[in-house]
């Protein structure tokens, strides 16, 4: 047997053990991605195969927590992708005046720095208190991350230059107070979103919204799953929601192509219209 064909079984296995014991499914992620993360868990926790982590995580959880920190957290930053923001702005927020009510679903919140960036927005666009946002990911650790709010000072730098080319309105450094090191944005910001676990392959919708960020998530899942995941963003959307990807993905060549139209294509920005 080649080792190609010996590891892909260890793969399998350690992925079914994972879904059949704790509930966490990753069979369908995409392979090369998924094989990089766990032989980098494997690598840190001292072992030499993919079998032996799947014995280490069915018999100590605290292994698993490490591994869904690897497999979860993308790369964020608060304002990322700042024209983004800014077609937020001037193309959505028109749409979502005209709600009494905003929901909005972010999908896949990491450690919370776009479910912030999203607050910033609604509060300066003078919607904060007529807007809820459900921030959810698969990951407990990094929800509580979330809701404390707390992130590097050395970031603030970065995420600044961000705020201010994504068309904010204030001085970025009124929303949060240093300590030491670290910066905890003001936690009045965070009133109106509720913090919540949710497996996107797995779990089914849970609300109505009229907006649904889910971006730089769906680039780790195959296409199959790609699929799946659109069929759950469709479903949770209100008639004319709006659908927001990462700049790396779209809605071409999936089932619910034809359901939406662009708001702005550049921008990953669709509204759904069936």
């Amino acid at each position: 047997m080649t080792d190609d064909r010996l590891e892909e079984i260890e793969l399998r296995l350690l992925l079914e053990a994972m879904y059949q014991y704790y509930g966490y499914d990753f069979r369908e992620y995409a392979r090369s991605s998924l094989l990089r993360r766990i032989w980098h868990r494997a690598s840190e926790e001292g072992l030499t195969t993919i079998s032996a982590l799947q014995d280490r995580i069915l018999h100590d959880p605290a292994v698993l927590e490490r591994l869904l920190l690897d497999l979860s957290i993308s790369v964020t930053s608060m304002f990322r992708d700042p024209t983004f923001y800014r077609a937020l702005r001037t193309k959505v927020i028109p749409l979502l005046r005209t709600y009494p009510f905003i929901r909005v679903w972010n999908a896949g919140c990491a450690t919370g720095e776009e479910t912030y960036s999203l607050a910033i927005l609604f509060h300066e666009e003078g919607l904060g208190d007529r807007t809820r946002i459900y921030a959810t990911d698969i990951n407990d650790v990094v929800l509580k991350q979330a809701r404390e709010g707390v992130f590097p000072l050395d970031k603030m730098r970065e995420y600044t230059e961000n705020y201010i080319r994504s068309g904010g309105t204030a001085a970025f450094s009124d929303y949060y107070k240093v300590f030491g090191e670290k910066v905890r944005f003001d936690p009045s910001l965070v009133d109106q979103v509720v913090f919540a676990q949710h497996n996107l392959v797995s779990d089914a919708a849970f609300n109505e919204f009229h907006l649904v960020v889910c971006r730089n998530v769906m680039i780790y899942f195959d296409r199959s799953l790609q699929d799946k995941v659109h069929g759950l963003l469709h479903n949770s959307l209100v008639r004319f929601g709006v659908l927001a990807l990462g700049h790396k993905e779209s809605i071409r060549f999936t089932s619910y192509a034809d359901s939406y139209e662009e708001i702005d294509a550049a921008e990953k920005l669709y509204r759904r219209a069936a």
